[in-house]
């Protein structure tokens, strides 16, 4: 296919839209992140890269922790709010219909609504220009009853999840395959007995 070459930009999508608490129990702020991911696995290490001059910034600095919540597409509206308007002069708790929830190994409050919610110590913090990057280990991952089903297994597809592309949110769509199908074995046929000839 034919392209056209733009400059170097943050074009990388769809990317996760999720919203990140920081502060405590009685003094709490929620963001709204883009810039989010996985960094390694063992030890299971995120980040979240913020402008210093966001009002969040400077919570998550002093705690040093966070915890990355997941929404589902009923708050996507919610979400655009936490990301449009500054916790300074803002409840964002209170506009966006969030209730702080209990955290297990952090001071910082877990949003109730959110399926899914990661706690997160920083353990890193590295300058990149227009953002800081906040490396930190998840420590914990809390994850809604309604989402596991029977056998202990996460259905991620309840938790009807949403991403964000290019200014834009996207609900998810249909499942397409599980990672490996590509390259797996199609299952053998039962090989069928011979009949052996009558006699009769």
């Amino acid at each position: 296919m034919e392209k056209t070459a733009w400059k170097g930009g943050a074009l990388l999508a769809p990317v996760p839209a999720v919203l990140v608490s920081c502060g405590d129990m009685q003094e709490s702020n929620i963001i709204t992140i883009g810039w989010t991911g996985i960094l390694n696995t063992k030890p299971c290490k995120t980040y979240i890269s913020v402008r210093p001059e966001r009002h969040s910034y400077a919570m998550i600095k002093k705690t040093m922790e966070f915890v990355i919540n997941l929404p589902s597409i009923e708050y996507v509206r919610s979400v655009d709010l936490c990301g449009c308007k500054s916790g300074k002069n803002t409840d964002k708790w209170l506009e966006g219909n969030f209730t702080k929830q209990e955290p297990v190994s952090l001071s910082t409050p877990m949003i109730d609504q959110c399926p899914i919610s990661l706690e997160c110590k920083v353990c890193d913090i590295v300058p990149l220009g227009t953002h800081d990057m906040f490396i930190a280990e998840i420590v914990a991952v809390h994850v809604a009853n309604d989402i596991v089903d029977v056998n202990g297994r996460l259905r991620i597809e309840r938790a009807k999840l949403f991403a964000y592309a290019h200014g834009q949110y996207f609900a998810l769509g249909e499942k397409l395959g599980d990672f490996g199908y590509s390259v797996k074995k199609k299952p053998r046929k039962p090989a069928t007995k011979k009949r052996k000839p009558s006699n009769k």
